[in-house]
């Protein structure tokens, strides 16, 4: 990622913060690199169980090129798809939590080495976003793959 693209980056997150200036001293200054923002401004979150979120983003890379921003959290155990705002007041699926207006996501610097919660594909500052009917039809492609994978 060029330094062109990370400040870019920055620039989009931070514009989901109530104070900008606040969550940037919070990145540079922070042991860890993390600051907490809200979501379902810019974007909600789908967190799918890492079994079903590592499979569903490798069919969404091949079938999209590259993905919207995803984070990877506990050991790689859950991924986060950052999605348009709204998505999570209407997404209904098992085993997957939606995470919308009200609540607060861990975000890494999107330019910094990975910590705890790290980038699996970095936001490119375009605000581009992971289509809902698009990943809800690679979740059903990765399930329908894992199961021809363990029925071989």
């Amino acid at each position: 990622m060029t330094a062109f693209q990370t400040k870019a980056a920055v620039d989009w997150l931070l514009s989901a913060a109530p104070d900008a200036a606040a969550c940037r001293r919070q990145w540079e200054r922070g042991p860890h690199g993390m600051v907490l923002l809200p979501a379902g401004a810019l974007w909600d979150v789908l967190i799918l169980p890492g079994g079903l979120g590592h499979p569903t983003l490798d069919v969404l890379s091949r079938c999209a090129g590259r993905s919207g921003p995803v984070l990877a959290g506990s050991g790689g155990e859950r991924l986060g798809f950052f999605v348009p705002p709204g998505t999570a007041s209407r997404w209904l699926g098992t085993g997957v939590r939606a995470v919308g207006r009200g609540t607060w996501i861990v975000v890494p610097h999107p330019g910094r080495a990975a910590g705890v919660v790290r980038w699996l594909v970095r936001p490119d500052g375009s605000g581009t976003l992971n289509d809902p009917g698009l990943l809800e039809l690679a979740m059903h492609e990765a399930v329908v793959g894992e199961g021809r994978r363990g029925g071989e």
